[in-house]
């Protein structure tokens, strides 16, 4: 006896469980070895038309994924992207299918405007300078909280997805050692700079196959814990690991010749032009110090960087396995 449903999406994901599929004249008789078979109606016009679309774009991101495969690559997660549920879930969904088509993702996240609610919980109000969060004791103390709830947030959803994941922070297995930073020769407390990595912890998690989640919190060479900006932190840990990619997601679609402009979006540049853009001015606020660390990481060994806009439902599939991509990538040198 069948079960008849009209298949309005018939999707190879579907059939997946499946113990045998036959199509004919339209009709797709699906056998499932938990509740027997299942005639499903194809629509012919409609269902067609993405099933071949969907093949399409199978192909199109087939060299990528050969040329990828087997290779480090950084996520930096944070902006928005961190704090609306469904966007975080797809950034998730993308990590997911990265890592089961034979990448290696390493995540580094932020947690900055979590931080910055809790501490005006506190009754204190947050504070920047050159970009940098003035960290106090008390405020580290609060960041070093935040970034780990959201470190094991983030474990949790990936292991709900099935994959093997392990949330550390830059002081576990001396991943990341720090000095105090200066900005403008200033004293804004515990906020450090990476002085060295030790991938070791990285490697071995990576070789037994889990997903390392970083959150960007180093210690001193006394042991003392700091904030470590998370941009600089993804920068340092892919130039340890030799990464083929960097990526950055953000709240911006990428780097513009005229940021009031979207149409003049750049699609790919090289560091001698980053360089240029970062001299005559061209870029500010929070992208200046990302391009700098792009233009750090690549100059150390990572093949390519990208900035993506981390709103952009699947933006990681999007910019590395179809031709046109979908924000700024940076390149040693050009392609042509």
């Amino acid at each position: 006896m069948y079960n008849y449903e009209i298949m309005n999406r018939f999707d190879f994901f579907y059939t997946l469980r499946a113990k045998s599929v036959i199509i004919k004249n339209r009709v797709a008789i699906i056998e499932y070895p938990d509740k027997g078979r299942m005639k499903k109606m194809i629509n012919k016009n409609n269902n067609m038309e993405q099933v071949i679309a969907k093949a399409q774009t199978l192909i199109e991101a087939l060299p990528y994924i050969q040329k990828f495969n087997g290779k480090k690559i950084v996520v930096k997660y944070g902006g928005s992207a961190m704090l609306d549920e469904d966007l975080k879930y797809n950034v998730i969904k993308d990590v997911a299918l990265l890592k089961l088509i034979g990448l290696k993702p390493i995540i580094v996240h932020g947690g900055g405007k979590e931080i910055s609610k809790w501490v005006q919980a506190i009754g204190k109000e947050p504070e920047f300078i050159n970009g940098l969060r003035v960290t106090d004791e008390e405020t580290m103390e609060i960041a070093e909280m935040v970034l780990s709830k959201v470190n094991k947030s983030l474990v949790q959803m990936m292991q709900k997805l099935g994959l093997n994941a392990v949330g550390i922070s830059g002081k576990d297995a001396g991943l990341m050692t720090v000095t105090k930073r200066f900005p403008g020769g200033k004293d804004i407390g515990y906020v450090g700079e990476v002085k060295s990595v030790n991938s070791q912890i990285l490697d071995t998690l990576i070789d037994n196959d889990f997903i390392p989640v970083v959150a960007p919190i180093g210690s001193s060479e006394d042991f003392e814990s700091y904030n470590i900006n998370a941009d600089d932190a993804a920068c340092a840990i892919a130039k340890a690991v030799k990464a083929e990619k960097l990526v950055f997601l953000t709240d911006i679609e990428g780097v513009f010749i005229d940021p009031e402009d979207k149409d003049t979006l750049i699609s790919e540049m090289d560091i001698n032009e980053a360089k240029a853009f970062i001299e005559k001015g061209v870029v500010g606020g929070g992208m200046l110090p990302k391009l700098t660390n792009c233009i750090d990481a690549i100059e150390n060994g990572v093949s390519r960087v990208h900035v993506l806009d981390g709103r952009v439902e699947h933006c990681l599939l999007l910019e590395f396995f179809t031709e046109k991509g979908v924000g700024t990538a940076i390149l040693k040198e050009p392609l042509f």
